[in-house]
């Protein structure tokens, strides 16, 4: 989800620290949380309404690599049982597979192993962290193939979701193989909870991204359980005419295969709901399965019908009502990110042809002073250097149009202060489930520290200490568990620079203590 400025001059606050795909995470899906905070469409754990009437090969992609931790691959295997728990499976059904992302791909089981939700549920339940490396690439040319193999247990002419959770990182190419799934008309959901940058992920998803792409924190999953699940219907439900990659000026249409092409025809009938005079009629070969809409108005309601022309049986036609997108301005996102003492880099998005280039101001404040910078309008990102640490700047991209208008967005952002990192941060052993957090202090005008305990089992929580105080004892950690501790400097504009390490706690029946490694 995102949340848009103004299209002119407009501004959000966006004051980034190293944590700052987080912050920009929260203001993304600013309109999701402010429903979840008025209690609306909250999903609810237990029982859900049976789903049938839908057919499709569901795949989920899922980050089994090194830089997910123990607890977080937990927790996206819950969200995955959830999501998944009132589909109906069988042949005629929903089909489901994993392929773990690590230093080689992995099919968890093939789409027809589990055909029942029980076993299905299970099955999710006992998948195994594989670690290794975030091949997510390679990951994605493996499921091309296994979503149109007979061998995976894949079936041809049923609707091909993708479902990939990621924590934003990759260390080889997406864009390639992501690209050719699409073209092969897999809709593409993406989940990230971790550090994913927005540009690139709202690229590799399916559009509309306010559809297909949520930023969230592993622990919030439930709260985008419902609307992905309704998501992915709108595209597996067996006997309904629905609209994929919908745009300001288009969109696809998909139907279940119905005819053939020796049994008969499609008549495709469109027409803006408040002007139905104007409808327009195409007609394809029963071969197809979809077609694409061209050339329609914005931000316009189009009512379709599908007219199945068979020589053989009476099929009733299909409708349903479709809406186009407003149309796209640039900049309709800015986004402030790698902020250091001295730079921090500024995003935007869309890119369009009709721009012929962008400038971009920024100066402190308070104060009156401005520089500029101009970059070509086929790039959409600068890094703007040379600045004054711990200090918020206005920073505003103006899109200059081939027609000579301008259309400006405006973000705050804030530069760190000097050497604001927290350093070696070390444990020591205090006896059963407790060790000893602690840490050279950072650099500058702290105002405290925060102390985050993430633990494998049991609630998490938060220790907030003075400035002097450079160590804190965290009690209550079980043993055979694996903890993620972070320490985090607390300054007057924005927090500093965190530091985390995984603290394991020894199993009972082993020799006292612990160990602990850094997250890689």
């Amino acid at each position: 989800m995102t949340l848009k400025g103004s299209r002119a001059c407009g501004f959000k606050v966006v004051c980034p620290g190293p944590d700052f795909a987080m912050l920009a995470k929260t203001v993304l899906s600013l309109g999701l949380w402010l429903q979840f905070a008025a209690g609306q469409d909250t999903p609810e754990r237990g029982p859900q309404p049976s789903v049938s009437n839908s057919e499709g090969d569901l795949l989920f992609l899922l980050d089994s690599s090194g830089s997910v931790s123990y607890y977080e691959f937990s927790r996206v295997k819950e969200f995955m049982r959830d999501l998944v728990r009132p589909f109906t499976f069988g042949p005629k059904d929903v089909q489901t597979s994993i392929i773990h992302i690590s230093t080689t791909p992995t099919m968890e089981f093939p789409f027809d192993q589990y055909l029942s939700s029980g076993t299905l549920q299970q099955a999710i339940r006992d998948t195994q962290q594989l670690m290794g490396d975030t091949n997510t690439g390679k990951a994605l040319s493996y499921a091309k193939e296994k979503l149109f193999s007979d061998e995976a247990g894949a079936r041809p002419d049923v609707p091909k979701v993708l479902v990939w959770v990621t924590d934003g990182f990759s260390t080889d190419d997406i864009s390639e193989p992501m690209q050719l799934l699409k073209d092969m008309g897999v809709t593409v959901f993406i989940v990230s909870t971790g550090r994913g940058n927005y540009l690139e992920l709202s690229a590799a998803a399916s559009q509309p991204p306010e559809k297909h792409l949520h930023f969230v924190d592993v622990d919030d999953l439930p709260i985008i359980t419902k609307e992905l699940r309704d998501a992915i219907l709108d595209v597996i439900q067996a006997n309904r005419l629905h609209a994929v990659d919908i745009t300001s000026s288009s969109f696809r249409l998909m139907w279940p295969e119905l005819l053939s092409q020796e049994t008969g025809y499609y008549t495709l009938e469109y027409a803006p709901t408040d002007d139905l005079a104007r409808k327009r009629t195409k007609q394809v070969s029963g071969a197809h399965t979809s077609l694409t809409l061209s050339n329609l108005a914005p931000e316009t309601t189009y009512e379709v019908a599908l007219i199945p022309e068979s020589n053989v049986h009476y099929f009733p036609p299909q409708t349903t009502r479709v809406t186009t997108l407003a149309e796209e301005i640039s900049p309709a996102q800015v986004l402030i990110s790698e902020s250091g003492p001295h730079s921090f880099h500024v995003s935007w998005a869309p890119t369009l042809d009709s721009v012929i280039g962008y400038q971009i101001l920024y100066g402190p404040l308070p104060g009156n002073s401005v520089k500029l910078v101009e970059v070509d309008g086929k790039h959409n990102s600068t890094v703007v250097e040379n600045l004054a640490p711990n200090t918020t700047y206005l920073v505003t991209v103006t899109a200059v149009y081939k027609s000579g208008q301008e259309k400006s967005l405006s973000a705050k952002a804030c530069t760190q202060e000097e050497g604001s990192k927290v350093r070696h941060l070390r444990f020591e052993d205090m006896g059963p489930n407790t060790v000893k957090a602690s840490w050279d202090s950072a650099e500058g005008k702290v105002l405290g520290y925060r102390v985050r305990c993430r633990r494998q089992t049991g609630p998490s929580s938060v220790i907030s200490v003075s400035p002097q105080i450079h160590s804190v004892l965290l009690t209550d950690l079980a043993s055979g568990t694996t903890n993620k501790v972070c320490v985090k400097p607390m300054y007057k504009n924005q927090p500093g620079k965190g530091l985390c390490r995984m603290v394991h706690m020894q199993p009972a029946t082993d020799a006292q203590g612990y160990k602990h490694r850094e997250r890689a």
